[in-house]
């Protein structure tokens, strides 16, 4: 028997059949499901809708005894995941960036001609981002970052994926959710297929008719998606969704809080740090830490939880931030080191007493007992005429 009841009225031990809001509307990437545990119970509580239908013939009724029946399962054996250096992860992201680009090209083409896209050859391509992910994040995701300025459109998706995909981890998704969170971040900027090239590379500010185009993307990206058959409702959710914000200010449907689903907050943060840091036909990327530090400035912009662990999940120093170090030597972030967020890899390349460059540069790990060095402050390279291009080439030598 169905049964209409309020949100804050479900328990563990219910079967929740349908949420009673549009799926843009809550934060759920499921909802046929029995509450098992507290966990399910609290992430359904906090989803957003405010009502929901429960099956009391698969499980608990409201008013039901305080001890529901016991649901025997047999145990899932968790999965098990062999940790990979750096070095030996970047030969496998290597591969997998080269396939996603090759990948991601190949659907705009299609969008392009107006033609259905498959996003089904995308699967097996989230999973070995996922699987790489898992192994050793900072490989992919530095890999990602060495993208070309005329490559952004494509590898701009894919980097995306990435990202969503480690923060998803970080915030305790489960193998479904993280799944769907990579395709998401893979397919989210498929409606810029249908604007004009010379209007996104535009090499200056945006007229208010051109930026109108641009932000008709959304839209565009998840109709061409509804038309070609896709039905999962996370993706559709971020395509349409990761450009709002939690003040209500984003487009296209200028959703505010609440009726932002959780991956379209997680999209708007991945999608917005890897567009700032990256080089553009028209500008250099900013900073990585710096960029961080700016985006947790913009009030009402994203949500600050997500975007605490996304903070977490990249590192307080990401890879490639300029940092001064307590010696007095300018570094640049390399590697992290997961145990410490504060001690990532750095490599020492110039004197800020000397005002030269240290040849050769050292690299050292922070997390070292002999290393009595460590970060006091990130440094903005314009301070010290340090171009992007010079950067990258410091910290891309060490993964390369």
């Amino acid at each position: 028997m169905l049964k209409k009841i309020a949100i804050s009225q479900l328990q563990t031990g219910m079967f929740v059949d349908k949420v009673d809001a549009p799926w843009f509307q809550h934060s759920l990437w499921k909802t046929r499901f029995l509450i098992r545990d507290r966990e399910t119970l609290t992430r359904v509580r906090t989803c957003g809708a405010k009502e929901c239908w429960i099956d009391t013939s698969q499980g608990k009724d409201v008013g039901a005894p305080a001890q529901p029946k016991v649901v025997v399962e047999t145990p899932v054996a968790p999965k098990t995941v062999v940790r990979r250096s750096m070095g030996d992860e970047l030969i496998t992201a290597s591969d997998i960036i080269k396939r996603s680009k090759a990948a991601v090209v190949s659907l705009f083409a299609e969008a392009r001609m107006g033609n259905a896209v498959n996003t089904s050859e995308c699967e097996p391509l989230v999973n070995d981002i996922v699987g790489s992910v898992d192994r050793n994040g900072d490989a992919l995701i530095s890999l990602c970052r060495l993208k070309m300025a005329d490559e952004y459109t494509y590898m701009h998706s894919v980097s995306v994926c990435a990202l969503m995909v480690s923060l998803g981890r970080q915030l305790g998704l489960d193998e479904a959710a993280c799944r769907d969170a990579g395709m998401a971040g893979l397919l989210h900027d498929l409606g810029k297929a249908a604007i004009p090239q010379d209007i996104l590379n535009k090499p200056g500010k945006l007229s208010d008719d051109e930026f109108t185009v641009v932000k008709s993307h959304p839209v565009k990206g998840y109709e061409t998606l509804l038309a070609s058959g896709v039905e999962n409702e996370s993706v559709l959710d971020v395509c349409r969704h990761h450009h709002e914000k939690m003040d209500g200010s984003g487009y296209p449907d200028k959703l505010s809080a609440d009726n932002i689903s959780l991956l379209a907050r997680m999209s708007a943060v991945c999608d917005v740090y890897d567009a700032i840091t990256s080089n553009r036909p028209y500008k250099a990327g900013w900073d990585p830490a710096e960029s961080v530090s700016r985006m947790a400035s913009w009030q009402g912009h994203f949500d600050p939880t997500v975007l605490q662990t996304f903070i977490k999940t990249i590192g307080i120093y990401p890879t490639g931030s300029l940092v001064r170090m307590a010696s007095g030597k300018l570094g640049i972030v390399v590697e992290q080191n997961a145990a410490r967020l504060t001690a990532p890899k750095v490599k020492l390349f110039f004197s800020t007493r000397s005002s030269m460059p240290l040849v050769p540069t050292k690299l050292v790990n922070l997390m070292e007992s002999h290393v009595n060095d460590k970060i006091v402050a990130r440094e903005s390279p314009e301070n010290w005429n340090f171009n992007a291009g010079y950067l990258n080439d410091l910290w891309s030598t060490h993964i390369a």
